[in-house]
């Protein structure tokens, strides 16, 4: 008895699709909500995480470089923006494509104000890091109890 997979199905009737519309110059009928695995995902990923000190936000950009990125904080909004370019189509057939390539930018609103002249980043193994050290009124404080 044969196993069947309604997602495999949908996905091969998605794929059987936009073969249909790809003579008449379209990009594929349906757009990443019909993808497997993938839905309406904003991109590139963020992790955004803290400590009593520092916010820490992790971007996956795998294959891109510092030089394509460019970060900008303003207020209390860290911006990730690049381009990530297009892979030359003419010698091969795409079977599965889920990296999307050309401009993003994403915009993320931090949950407390940050000191925006200490910014620090590092792009590493596909990885962008950045540190954002928390403006004084956001740190946590100490406040020692009298006893009376």
């Amino acid at each position: 008895m044969a196993n069947w997979n309604i997602y495999r199905e949908m996905e091969n009737l998605r794929h059987e699709i936009d073969e249909a519309f790809r003579g008449f110059g379209g990009r594929g009928l349906f757009g990443p909500a019909f993808h497997a695995g993938r839905g309406f995902r904003r991109q590139p990923p963020i992790n955004l995480y803290g400590d009593a000190e520092n916010l820490y936000v992790e971007v996956l950009v795998p294959g891109m470089e510092a030089d394509q990125l460019e970060l900008m904080v303003q207020e209390n909004v860290l911006t990730v923006s690049g381009q990530r370019k297009k892979v030359d189509d003419k010698d091969h057939t795409w079977h599965r494509r889920e990296r999307e390539n050309g401009k993003f930018v994403r915009t993320l609103e931090l949950p407390v104000d940050v000191e925006a002249d200490q910014v620090k980043a590092r792009c590493r193994n596909g990885m962008l890091t950045v540190t954002l050290p928390k403006a004084a009124a956001a740190r946590p404080k100490k406040i020692s109890i009298d006893v009376a």
